[in-house]
């Protein structure tokens, strides 16, 4: 796999923390290395009274939604614990990152940083956002799959030669990034294999763990921007970035709050895949989403975080009356839609043209903003579903990532 949804499973609502399927155009999550460091204990015999002495001292850092990793601050250090590397991971993973001039504190970490970083790599379009947010765009060095990005910061980047094409082959990844010498890495991973990281750290480059996709709150995603601030020595920029998201999306989510049950439209979503119907479980980061919109979502009686996997009668008993279907892959208009399959043209929601698709802005290689920006601004995802499912509450919005598929393109 190479993604960061982690699960295997085909995109529906928004991008489930599931791996979009083969025949799902335009994946957009790049799994560079599917491989953890193997964990290594934080004490040994000869320091056990210092490491005491430091832990007692660390300052722990709130954190107000994410739940896979932990901030603590130090005595010019920072200690950052990755808890959900991957979904039902059973190992912690530590990084330690020196300040300036900083002496290394006792104990054993899984990577360590020394700031300040001037060079970075990322594996995965949904952390180019944090580097644009943090004024850091200019550090990236490499990126698997430059066509995938649709940041016009890292485009300008790209233009002037500074960032350099890694590829999508692993083996060969992993000896340009060594060529590269990044002051660390940022991978989004499943844990299937160890060797590529086991080059990485016998090459003394720092890797790091991102797991924000394990996270199904949508603010929580967003929050591990705070992670990647401090692995930037830019804690603090990171905080008032992510403040102004979660403000945008509380705001939102309070226009939709006073709706009663019988004003909230039904919702379907999902696609078939060999005759399968893969749809958002109730509990993942996308139903979530729709329901702070106002949405009365067709399958809420499927639960888990993944996609639940539905048998194509089973869909057509309960949702064939739905108001809208939202989260219809990437077609560009309803006959390309129909003819891919002709039964989706059964429903009440396609036959009324009330589909939508997170299509509307691409990158300049093509790829879909929505994959890359969606992570980092659930306020916008938050309000385009608003202004689709109650267009009164947001008069003057216009859609950002969503558009209504038209008849023909």
């Amino acid at each position: 796999m190479k993604t960061n949804f982690g699960s295997g499973e085909i995109p529906s609502l928004f991008w489930l923390s599931i791996t979009p399927i083969n025949s799902v155009k335009n994946n957009r999550f790049i799994f560079f290395f599917a491989a953890l460091f193997l964990f290594v204990s934080i004490s040994f015999s000869g320091c056990k009274k210092k490491v005491g002495e430091e832990v007692d001292a660390l300052e722990k850092l709130d954190l107000s939604y994410a739940s896979g990793f932990t901030i603590s601050k130090g005595e010019n250090f920072w200690k950052v614990e990755v808890t959900q590397p991957w979904t039902g991971a059973d190992r912690i993973f530590s990084y330690l990152v020196l300040e300036e001039n900083a002496e290394k504190p006792a104990g054993n970490f899984d990577a360590i940083i020394q700031l300040p970083v001037e060079k970075v790599i990322l594996t995965s379009t949904t952390h180019i956002p944090h580097l644009d947010m943090l004024d850091g765009t200019e550090k990236l060095i490499g990126f698997p799959n430059l066509n995938l990005i649709s940041s016009e910061k890292t485009w300008e980047q790209i233009d002037a030669g500074k960032i350099e094409d890694l590829g999508s082959g692993p083996s060969a990844n992993t000896e340009m990034v060594i060529d590269l010498d990044p002051d660390w890495i940022m991978i989004s991973t499943t844990g299937d294999n160890l060797k590529y990281l086991d080059l990485l750290e016998q090459a003394k480059i720092p890797a790091v763990i991102n797991g924000e996709y394990v996270e199904q709150h949508p603010l929580g995603r967003a929050e591990w921007i705070k992670f990647t601030g401090v692995l930037l020595g830019k804690y603090e920029e990171a905080v008032v970035a992510f403040d102004k998201v979660e403000k945008d999306y509380l705001e939102a989510e309070k226009l939709s709050d006073s709706i009663i049950d019988s004003l909230r439209p039904t919702v379907l979503s999902g696609v078939l895949y060999q005759d399968i119907w893969y749809a958002p479980g109730s509990e993942s980061w996308g139903a979530n989403i729709l329901e702070n919109a106002g949405g009365n979502y067709i399958f809420s009686d499927q639960k888990g975080t993944g996609s639940a996997q539905l048998n194509y009668e089973f869909v057509l008993e309960n949702a064939l009356e739905a108001d809208f279907w939202i989260g219809s892959a990437d077609f560009p208009d309803l006959k390309t839609m129909g003819d891919s399959e002709p039964r989706y043209k059964a429903f009440k929601a396609y036959q009324s043209g009330n589909v939508f698709s997170y299509t509307q802005k691409r990158g300049r290689a093509g790829g879909l903003e929505y994959f890359e920006l969606g992570y980092m601004r659930p306020d916008l995802i938050l309000k385009d579903l608003i202004k689709i499912l109650h267009p009164a509450l947001l008069p003057d919005y216009e859609l950002y990532f969503y558009q209504q598929l038209n008849e023909t393109k």
